[in-house]
């Protein structure tokens, strides 16, 4: 029992929700989009995360990175509502979700999306019916009016409407992967969840959907939060790098910043023979597109 007395009270203070009440929100800036606090994860005795803060502020993308075991996934989940933390907060869009009802939280997570690593699409269902979903099980539009929200969603992702009757299945990953992140833009959220989101994709497919995420990124106004270990996805769309390691983050901020980290988890991630090699395209990406700028 000693270990549970180091544990603290859960504390999340006073609400500082950006819910109008009417199931809108309303983003100024003033408060972080999500805001974790003194969180704890545990599994039996195990520890994953103590006493782990983590602010991630409107309009950025977020990555968050760890070795194995760290807690990645786990702490995405908590972001979600799908697990609680033994102990501490987490706030999105300014509620603690671990404490809200079921019908608060229904409401914030239709201002999220969620991109699963293997897409996670009903198999049988089709594009168009996959897409339409959320949009179905909420009855945001009628009826009459979804094919054609769905074939704004396709367009917006790259997806040409002769797609919209096939069945996952008769897909590639690339195309699983644009469906899957349709569905996940289907309710125009304000904060999208990318859960290795370049997984399974050769080369120039993944360069290609780094490129789609960053234009969306950009277009709509999304915060992002990215778990990814492929780093040249991370270092193309990061804003700022959070790093998981013993329990807690270790370092966070722009890549720059975190690579003058001094710590072994970061020296072998980001300056082993991997890391070079994708600092060195990302230079010679910067310099290519300065030389474009130029001319």
């Amino acid at each position: 029992m000693a270990d549970q007395a180091l544990v603290p009270d859960k504390a999340c203070g006073p609400r500082t929700g950006n819910d109008s009440g009417n199931g809108e929100l309303t983003l100024d800036g003033s408060v972080p989009i999500v805001d974790i606090t003194g969180l704890w994860t545990k599994y039996g005795r195990t520890v994953v995360h103590q006493d782990l803060n983590l602010e991630i502020e409107q309009g950025e993308i977020m990555s968050i990175v760890g070795g194995s075991g760290t807690g990645k996934t786990t702490l995405l989940r908590q972001m979600l509502g799908l697990e609680r933390p033994a102990r501490g907060c987490v706030r999105v869009f300014g509620e603690d979700i671990s404490e809200i009802g079921p019908a608060q939280l229904q409401q914030l997570r239709n201002h999220w999306g969620m991109l699963f690593q293997q897409g996670a699409l009903y198999s049988a269902l089709t594009v168009l019916e996959n897409i339409a979903q959320p949009m179905r099980e909420l009855q945001v539009l009628p009826e009459d009016l979804v094919r054609d929200a769905v074939l704004l969603k396709m367009n917006m992702v790259g997806l040409g409407p002769e797609h919209a009757n096939k069945m996952p299945s008769d897909l590639s990953g690339g195309m699983v992967k644009r469906v899957a992140l349709a569905r996940a833009l289907a309710l125009e959220p304000k904060l999208l969840f990318l859960d290795e989101p370049t997984a399974g994709l050769d080369p120039d497919l993944s360069e290609a959907f780094v490129s789609l995420i960053k234009s969306l990124h950009r277009e709509l106004g999304l915060t992002v939060v990215m778990v990814t270990h492929d780093l040249d996805t991370l270092f193309a769309l990061s804003t700022r790098i959070a790093v998981l390691a013993e329990k807690h983050v270790i370092a966070l901020g722009p890549l720059q910043d975190v690579l003058k980290v001094d710590h072994p988890f970061i020296k072998e991630f980001f300056l082993g023979d991997r890391g070079r090699r994708a600092l060195e395209a990302l230079d010679e990406k910067a310099l290519d597109d300065k030389t474009n700028k130029d001319h």
